[in-house]
């Protein structure tokens, strides 16, 4: 009889400090700066809305919002799957104003849904019910055990994220280094690269868009810069260009060619604070970022 008490006061004490632990950790990626923290707060209201995958960080936010006075929000994250934006999207649109444009960067549809990237996100999935519905479908495991045991829910790089920006902005986070001169060397060799993009990463892009415009929200396409060698292995840019245009009915304007030498890339795929300067001056030049004074 003992033994069944001890091991009573076992689960008891493990169910309460399960609910305490989480409740906690919910109270700081809820309060924090983290952009999806925000947007689940319906604190991110802005005038330009970016998304992307990790490419799409290169939107720098800090430089537009000085150059423009317009206020920011990127969505993006390092490999972002469309299904997973076209939901955040939707959140964020469902808890803020209608920003004046959406701009998107149509090569994260070169990413996969992949386990752990999504199930990071379980910790919002108290907040939103197409979040907590894509978990469900796609990673049962992964969403019943944060149902069972809330500490679950923060196991991943995305509450780390959330933790360490819990009282700093996060709109700084773009590479600061140059591509590696080793980096530089092997671009020649590289083998051919193609987007691995599927008719369903272009029915919910397609999904995204329609509901953005139900808002009355300016959508915009493009290819952010690669790095120049690497953009000439790419073997099927026309026809993601060509497939994205035919599923939302709108032009995919093509930057990925847009910045030239060396000192404006991290790497292959990613410019620098640097490059990502020279490629924003070049959307404002083009119309897409509009100053402040300016109507859109």
């Amino acid at each position: 009889m003992k033994k069944t008490y001890w091991v009573i006061a076992t689960l008891a004490l493990a169910f309460t400090g399960d609910r305490i632990g989480g409740w906690l950790l919910g109270k700081i990626s809820h309060g924090s700066q983290f952009r999806y923290s925000r947007l689940y707060r319906g604190d991110a209201e802005c005038d330009l809305l970016f998304v992307g995958n990790s490419r799409g960080l290169i939107f720098y936010q800090p430089y537009i919002e000085e150059k423009t006075g317009l206020t920011t929000c990127n969505l993006s994250y390092n490999g972002m799957p469309v299904e997973l934006a076209n939901i955040l999207v939707k959140d964020y649109l469902d808890r803020h104003s209608p920003p004046k444009v959406l701009l998107l960067d149509v090569t994260l549809l070169d990413k996969r849904m992949d386990q752990k990237l999504v199930t990071g996100f379980n910790s919002y999935t108290p907040r939103s019910e197409r979040l907590s519905n894509l978990m469900r479908d796609s990673f049962p495991h992964d969403f019943y055990a944060g149902k069972v045991a809330h500490l679950y829910r923060y196991n991943s790089e995305v509450f780390q994220r959330a933790f360490f920006y819990w009282k700093k902005s996060d709109k700084d986070w773009l590479l600061d280094r140059v591509i590696s001169p080793t980096m530089q060397k092997d671009a020649e060799k590289l083998p051919t690269f193609n987007y691995d993009f599927t008719p369903d990463m272009l029915k919910n892009l397609a999904d995204l868009v329609v509901y953005a415009k139900e808002k009355r929200v300016r959508v915009e396409l493009v290819v952010n810069p690669y790095f120049p060698p690497f953009a000439a292995k790419i073997g099927n840019l026309a026809a993601l260009k060509t497939e994205v245009a035919k599923a939302t009915g709108l032009p995919v304007r093509d930057y990925s060619n847009a910045v030239a030498g060396v000192a404006g890339f991290g790497d292959y795929q990613h410019l620098n604070k640097n490059g990502a300067k020279e490629y924003l001056d070049k959307l404002m030049q083009d119309g897409f970022l509009k100053p402040l004074k300016t109507t859109f």
